[in-house]
Order: C-alpha cells, then sequence, then structure tokens
C-alpha cells in the first residue's frame, strides 16, 4: 500500500482545480481549468504542443504559482506546510538531470533519502527494469535508461501522488509496456496518478479517465470509452487506392458518412454503420476508376477523438 497519511476514499479527489488561471506576462497559459482527479485513478492529460498541460502539472506539484483559481492536492493548498505535502507526492518530468558520477542505485538511494518514508531501492530499480544497471553510473545510461530512472526516482519514496510530465518520451516499446506495467501495479496499491502524454494509445489503455486540453481549457473529459463513443461514428474505414482518387467532398456526402480525413496517403472515414457505407464507398471508387489497395474497418480509438477535437495541423508551443 502507499505511505498515505490522510486516507482518501476511492472516488474522492485527490487533486482538484477551481478556475485556474496562470499567465506569462502576455501569454495565457492556462485559462480557468477545472479539473477533479479522484484519489485511485491513473488520470491522463492530452492535448497539443502549447495546449498548457506541463503548466497544469508545475502548479499541481507546487513549482509554479497559479496567477488566479484554487488548487487543492491531497486535501491541502500550497503555502499551508508545503514540505509535509512534496513528501506525498512523487514527480516526474519531461527532462530530469542526474549527477554523473553516481550510480543508479546512490542515485535513487538519494531521492529516497528526502523522503520520511522510502522504499528498498534494489525493489524499485528492479521494477523499472533497470536491476543490472544498479551499479553503472548515470553518465553510461541511455535516454531511455534515464527516463526509467528518473521513474524510480519518483516511486522511491512511495508517495500517495505520482505524477508524470511525458514519461515514455524516448522509450522503446518493450521499456514503455514495461512503464505501464509499473504504473498499473502502482495504481492497483490504491495510489493516485497524473500523467501527461502524447501517445493515445498509452493514454487508452492506461488511464481510467482522461481530459483534453486546448489553449489552456478543457474540451473533453471522460473515460476513454466514453469519449470514443461521444464521436457520431464510433466505426473508421482505412481505404488506400493504388492509383487516381476520390474527392473527400464525395465521399463526405455519402450515407452515414460522420467525417472524412487523409492519414499518412490513407483516407480514413468515420461512419455509424458499415453495411451502409462501405457499399457506397465502394461504388464511389469504381465510379472515379480508382483501384483499391487496401480497405480495412477498426472500432474508432482515442487517436481519432483527439484529431476530432483538436485538428491534424503540428502546433509548437
Amino acid at each position: 500500500m502507499c505511505a498515505i497519511r490522510e486516507p482518501a476514499r476511492p472516488g474522492d479527489p485527490a487533486v482538484s482545480l477551481h478556475g485556474l488561471v496562470k499567465r506569462y506576462e502576455r501569454v495565457l497559459g492556462v485559462d480557468s481549468l477545472d479539473l477533479d482527479v479522484r484519489a485511485g485513478e491513473c488520470f491522463g492529460l492530452l492535448g497539443p504542443n502549447g495546449a498548457g498541460k506541463t503548466t497544469t502539472i508545475e502548479v499541481v506539484i507546487g513549482l509554479l504559482a497559479p496567477t488566479a483559481g484554487r488548487v487543492v492536492v491531497l486535501g491541502h493548498e500550497w503555502g499551508e506546510d508545503d514540505v509535509a505535502l512534496r513528501s506525498r507526492i512523487g514527480v516526474s518530468l519531461q527532462e530530469t538531470r542526474f549527477p554523473e558520477r553516481l550510480t543508479v542505485a546512490e542515485v535513487v538511494a538519494l531521492f529516497g533519502s528526502f523522503y520520511p518514508r522510502s522504499r528498498d531501492v534494489a525493489s524499485v530499480v528492479g521494477e523499472v527494469g533497470l536491476e543490472g544497471k544498479a551499479n553503472v553510473w548515470t553518465s553510461r545510461l541511455s535516454g531511455g535508461q534515464r527516463q526509467r530512472l528518473a521513474l524510480a526516482c519518483a516511486l522511491v519514496g512511495d508517495p500517495e501522488l505520482l505524477v508524470l510530465d511525458e514519461p515514455t518520451t524516448g522509450l522503446d516499446p518493450q521499456a514503455r509496456l514495461a512503464f505501464a506495467d509499473s504504473i498499473r501495479a502502482y495504481r492497483d496499491r490504491g495510489c493516485t496518478v497524473v500523467v501527461s502524454t502524447h501517445y493515445m494509445e498509452e493514454a487508452q489503455s492506461l488511464c481510467d479517465r482522461v481530459a483534453i486540453i486546448d489553449r489552456g481549457k478543457t474540451i473533453a473529459l471522460g473515460s476513454p470509452a466514453e469519449l470514443i463513443s461521444s464521436l457520431q461514428g464510433n466505426l473508421v474505414i482505412e481505404v488506400e487506392l493504388s492509383a487516381g482518387g476520390v474527392e473527400d467532398d464525395a465521399v463526405r456526402g455519402l450515407p452515414g458518412v460522420t467525417s472524412v480525413r487523409r492519414e499518412n496517403g490513407a483516407l480514413l472515414v468515420s461512419a455509424a454503420e458499415a453495411h451502409v457505407t462501405v457499399p457506397a464507398l465502394l461504388d464511389l471508387v469504381r465510379e472515379r476508376r480508382a483501384p483499391l489497395a487496401h480497405l480495412t474497418i477498426r472500432q474508432a480509438t482515442l487517436t481519432d477523438v483527439y484529431v476530432a477535437l483538436t485538428g491534424r495541423q503540428y502546433r509548437d508551443a
């Protein structure tokens, strides 16, 4: 179990943001954001670059003071007893720098010493898959291994709230799967996780609920299943043509079509009923004399929700 000092019942708020505003001179980073993270859940923050995810996380963990609004973390506001509150939170930010002449085990032990109650160093190092690197200097770790070390440093204090900002960036697929297993095990012990990520499939499999934020505001909130079911069409028909093409407007006019977009050369058609839309789509392809190379039908995913709400255009912070 987590070292919970003031036990929260599952479903009670572990983090509450009410009217959160964070302004940087002329730039509005977070705009009247309202969010409640329930105790014992894995909560995902999704959004384009510059949407306000990192700013929100830095306010939650006390690195930034809000311009306006109320922030309650584990029943307390920052400024009441910050040392005690920080001892209950584990954090892994986008980039963590480690002393180059310390070993992995020494770094984890160092971070553990910052907490009143800490876990066994060897068990935490093994949990993140670095047992073979325990006695290796941090300067000799790969980027992915450094990410796993950052997670170990966040876990060693046995926190009841774990806050992770883009924790799997740079990890290979096997490491990402191992990371997900670690987070599920942590949540299953009754602890709370807040994680920001750009990997939609990761959020869909890992998070109990997600908030999609854009321009500092929440534009969607719910479980991945709830958000997917909110789409007008919960099926996606992927079409690739070997030659020629069809116009998007012509596809939009077909029966049952709710949206059309292009991705990596493929036509993605959202629809509610495949048996209505697919025959009409095939008729259109034949009319345009565009040979069909590939057609698949799949259930909509969180990626489809995300693209529908935020668009496909790349944004930088």
